[in-house]
């Protein structure tokens, strides 16, 4: 049986790599042209990256490998999935292979500073934050709008649309939900993940007066937008 390479990890026909579902599409697609199967397993709610824990609980006999992926310019727990190889005796996949955030953009540090000037003024969404010993260069700024599912995040959307702030839905479908990787599993973090993302706008060259309307107009919203009673 042949062997292909992903990364620096050999997979064979027939394997299994876990990878994330939120976000790990090209993942998925780098495992089946190996001829290996993606097993989706959940992620972790503050990074949007794959779960250690959920990544364990996907191995089986046949996993050769586990493929994290950096998303939105967060870096994965790499001291976990580490010690999940050691101990789990599988390859781990380095994340550079699909990262968002490779090569480097220009201008990280504007990137961070607008970042943290965000998580300190917006109010009524969940800001992202920046994992302990890891590393955020924010190629997206990516909050939830927390709710009863996709309404509200889709209706604080178009709210902001109408004020002329255009946000983005950073991951209309989970992998395990495309026709092309469709499985049956149970994965809520990243349920509620795709439910209530969106991506704000954040670049390097944004004005301070951009940044100020960005603030105003979603903190006018108070976070939550409800569908008018019928």
């Amino acid at each position: 049986m042949g062997t292909s390479r992903v990364g620096a990890a050999e997979i064979r026909a027939g394997d299994e790599v876990v990878v994330p579902s939120f976000g790990g599409e090209r993942a998925a697609e780098l495992v089946r042209g190996a001829g290996a199967e993606p097993v989706f397993a959940d992620i972790d709610a503050d990074s949007f990256c794959l779960d250690p824990t959920a990544a364990k609980a996907a191995i089986s006999s046949r996993t050769t490998a586990v493929f994290p992926v950096a998303l939105f310019g967060q870096a994965p727990d790499m001291a976990g999935f580490l010690r999940l190889a050691g101990r789990c005796g599988v390859q781990l996949i380095d994340p550079g292979v699909v990262d968002d955030a490779a090569p480097r953009l220009p201008g990280s540090a504007r990137r961070r500073q607008i970042a943290q000037y965000l998580n300190m003024r917006l109010t009524g969404v969940v800001t992202p934050s920046v994992q302990p010993g890891r590393e955020h260069l924010f190629t997206r700024y990516v909050v939830r709008v927390p709710g009863n599912g996709r309404p509200d995040r889709d209706a604080f959307r178009q709210a902001l649309r109408a004020r002329g702030i255009v946000g983005e839905v950073p991951v209309p479908t989970p992998a395990h939900r495309t026709a092309a990787f469709r499985q049956a599993c149970l994965l809520p973090e990243t349920e509620r993940a795709a439910a209530e993302s969106l991506a704000l706008p954040l670049h390097e060259d944004m004005t301070r007066r951009e940044v100020q309307r960005l603030v105003s107009a979603c903190n006018a919203l108070g976070g939550l937008v409800l569908e008018p009673a019928c």
